[in-house]
This record gives C-alpha cells, structure tokens and sequence, in this order.
C-alpha cells in the first residue's frame, strides 16, 4: 500500500501453501491477489551502510512498480517497521535515477505472491526459492487472531526479513551466489533448520 508509515508483520515457514490457502479461506478470508511473479532489487550506498543497518532501499515490480523505503522500529518483538513506499511508472528509469544518486543493486531476489484479506489482516503466501512462507501484516491484535484463526498461534514466528533469512541459508550451505533467485537455487535443497539463526 503505497504512503504507509508503519509495517507489522510475521512470517512462517510452511510446508504446504495449498493447505494454507484452504485454512484462508475457512476462516473467512478472501482472495484480494491472484498469484504473481515479483522482482525485487535492493540497493546500497557506496559505503554498504543501508544493509548492516536493517535499512531497506527497494525497488519492486509485481503488477506495479514501487520504490520502498524501511527501517527498523523499536518494539513488537521485532515484528514493527517504518515503511514509506510510492508509486512509480517506469523500474528501469527509477534503477538509472537510483544509480546517478549514488545507490547500487546489493542483491536481487524474486518470489511468487498471492495476497488475501482476513478480517484487518494481509496474508500473502510466498513461493520463494528457498521455499514456502506464509506472511501475515496488520497490527498486533490483529495478527495474533489470523495466527489462531489459521491454526499457526503455536509455529515458530519470523520476523526477519528475506534478506536474513537469505544469509542464513547461504552460511549454513556454503552459497556463494549473490541473488536469491528460482535459477540460483535449481537443485538446492533447503533443510528447516537452515533458517534457524
């Protein structure tokens, strides 16, 4: 949602987005995106300082394309972030703009999204190359009654970014590839502890 200030969210890991999905939908909730591909491009300054922050310069193209900016906020477990995000008409014109201001591509990574509406909540489910994530976003009351409505209340909570996620993974099967990509990752097997920190 482009303009918003704030993000609440956790994630988990899932073995089973089609079950997933029918939890959805028994609950109440509603299809509000069908599934899409995304491509998202994080950048840094030339000094590296946004990364090892937790600050996030993306740009991203799904259905749209949008230019976000976060950073972390203290509070929620971790779960809470600022989020100022704004439409944009054109991704290779906002990657040059980005680029003459002095930002580079830090890494790439790309997903396949589906997007419901339960009660206040989002809930995507993400189709990632090192797997299956469920994501739920809205605030705190909210996400902890989808949890329980999905029968999740007692799974292990994310609330890291893909991007540590990422690392993770990396470190814990000696990647060296720099993007998380479905081509990176063609052959790869993740095991669920890998993304433990």
């Amino acid at each position: 949602m482009a303009g918003k200030y704030t993000e609440t969210e956790v994630k988990i890991k899932v073995p089973d987005l089609g079950a997933m999905a029918q939890r959805i939908r028994a609950a109440g909730g509603a299809l509000a995106g069908e599934r899409v591909h995304e491509r998202n491009v994080r950048y840094d300054d030339n000094a590296g300082s946004l990364t090892p922050a937790g600050r996030v310069l993306r740009l991203r193209q799904d259905r749209d394309i949008r230019l976000t900016y976060k950073e972390p906020r203290a509070g929620d477990g971790g779960m809470t972030r600022t989020e100022l995000e704004v439409s944009v008409s054109d991704f290779e014109t906002a990657h040059r703009i980005l680029g003459a201001l002095g930002f580079a591509p830090a890494w790439e990574y790309e997903k396949y999204r589906t997007t419901y509406r339960l009660d206040a909540c989002e809930i995507v489910l993400d189709e990632t190359p090192m797997g299956d994530f469920i994501e739920i976003e809205g605030d705190v009351a909210g996400i902890e009654a989808a949890l329980r409505a999905l029968q999740l209340q007692d799974a292990r909570r994310i609330t890291e970014s893909y991007s540590v996620l990422f690392e993770r993974v990396k470190r814990r099967l000696g990647l060296t590839f720099r993007d998380l990509t479905f081509a990176n990752f063609r052959g790869v097997a993740v095991p669920p502890d890998a993304f433990e920190g």
